[in-house]
């Protein structure tokens, strides 16, 4: 018997993705690898703070927490020639087969009293080495699969996925710390992901000829930074996304320090504030597809004024319930952006170069942030915290309104020189289930 939906089912704009029937199929793997990058936020710091020696411990930490992140960015740029001719799904299969792989070694290492600090960091840092190109991978399978119209519909339903997996994912490793200990929460990390290369591999559309690169991404032999150098809108786009994250790095060092020197508050506080984040987070990634309509360059662009506007009463020193709400409203907004600025990329950049593009953007988002908590800690010890949360306010301010003054203009402009989408391929029948 065919189950029958509600209309308003069928009316979201989520409904056309999540029913697509390569999407269906794919979804499920990503939200359990998501899951997974929500459990490894807790287990890759304290299992750093298990093997590292007691007397530096603070800096194996920040060591163990770069190496997960960073050397994807480094791997979007020195991995160009290599991986820029292959499809999108084999790039996001690879990501996920090596962070399987290389998350798997560590509790297989330690189970075997082989896992010093140096081994366990070297294991951290290959294991993410292809995430930009994965990433890329994903939102180029995701753009070719769904039509123009439903490409933000399609980059909320990840960000969802991700924002969700933010906060239910240390919720689910605190316990099997506690259970298993700290490795046994990356084999189960490593699981994730080879259920994600798993559902690649038997979701996916199927190659033609699975040993041939893709003939349209042979015809472009360019990298992505060529691609974005040469196109205006697109390395203004780019430098908005830059800016607004590395803006935004410094918050992860002056707001601790501003709750516990300037509001003289309990951890609880700090607490609050990034819960309030997430749940903001979570909100927004669910309101993002109701965003369709908006003009999407003067969008992200005035998303980056209002987050800096809702962060200025952390830097005025307003009182405590306003900075709450303003920082919720920053997680608010910040799945938004992320998706508005995807779907931009997804639209302006020729199909059979978006892989390379949005992997140099996938790098420039990977190494923005910590860069800017790393310039955070220069800032607070020169300027205090609270000074520093408002340098980052009014940044974002400055940088959100510059933006939309040079934006819509040129947006308007391509949005009436770009030709009619043209419909989106039908996907072949699978043989697998």
């Amino acid at each position: 018997m065919k189950l029958s939906l509600p209309p308003a089912v069928r009316a979201s704009p989520y409904w056309p993705v999540v029913a697509h029937p390569v999407l269906r199929r794919l979804l499920p793997g990503y939200t359990v690898s998501s899951l997974g990058d929500g459990m490894a936020v807790v287990a890759v710091s304290w299992l750093a703070v298990e093997l590292a020696p007691a007397d530096d411990r603070g800096i194996w930490v920040a060591i163990a927490a770069a190496a997960y992140t960073l050397p994807g960015a480094a791997g979007a740029v020195l991995l160009n020639r290599l991986l820029r001719g292959l499809r999108p799904a084999r790039l996001a299969t690879w990501d996920a087969l090596l962070r399987a792989g290389a998350l798997g070694a560590i509790p297989l290492a330690h189970t075997m009293g082989a896992l010093s600090i140096g081994l366990y960091v070297a294991l951290l840092g290959a294991s993410s080495v292809l995430h930009s190109w994965g990433q890329a991978g994903t939102y180029t399978l995701l753009a070719r699969q769904l039509p123009e119209d439903h490409h933000l519909a399609g980059n909320a339903v990840l960000s969802t996925i991700g924002s969700v997996a933010t906060v239910t994912g240390p919720l689910l490793a605190a316990p099997l710390v506690i259970w298993g200990g700290t490795a046994s929460v990356l084999a189960v990390v490593a699981a994730t992901f080879a259920v994600l290369a798993a559902t690649l591999r038997l979701g996916a559309p199927p190659d033609a000829d699975p040993t041939a690169p893709d003939p349209a991404d042979q015809a472009f032999r360019t990298s992505g930074f060529g691609v974005i150098r040469h196109d205006r809108g697109l390395a203004g786009l780019l430098l908005l996304s830059a800016g607004f994250f590395l803006l935004f790095g410094p918050v992860y060092v002056a707001l601790p320090l501003h709750v516990t020197d300037d509001l003289h508050a309990p951890v609880g506080v700090l607490a609050t504030f990034y819960s309030l984040f997430g749940a903001g987070a979570v909100a927004g990634a669910l309101l993002t597809g109701y965003l369709r309509r908006l003009p999407l360059g003067p969008a992200a662009a005035g998303i980056v004024a209002v987050a800096g506007a809702a962060l200025l009463p952390l830097g005025l020193g307003a009182p405590t319930s306003a900075a709450l709400a303003g920082f919720a409203l920053v997680g608010l907004l910040w799945p938004p952006y992320s998706a508005m600025s995807t779907t931009l990329f997804q639209r302006s950049t020729p199909p059979a170069l978006l892989p390379q593009v949005l992997a140099v953007v996938s790098a420039v988002r990977t190494l923005a942030v910590p860069l800017g908590t790393f310039l955070g800690g220069p800032a607070v010890a020169a300027l205090g915290p609270t000074r520093t949360l408002l340098v980052s306010a009014v940044g974002m301010l400055a940088l959100g309104l510059a933006a939309a003054a040079a934006l819509p203009r040129r947006g308007r402009r391509a949005e009436r020189d770009r030709p009619p989408a043209a419909p989106a391929p039908k996907p072949p029948t699978a043989s697998h289930s």
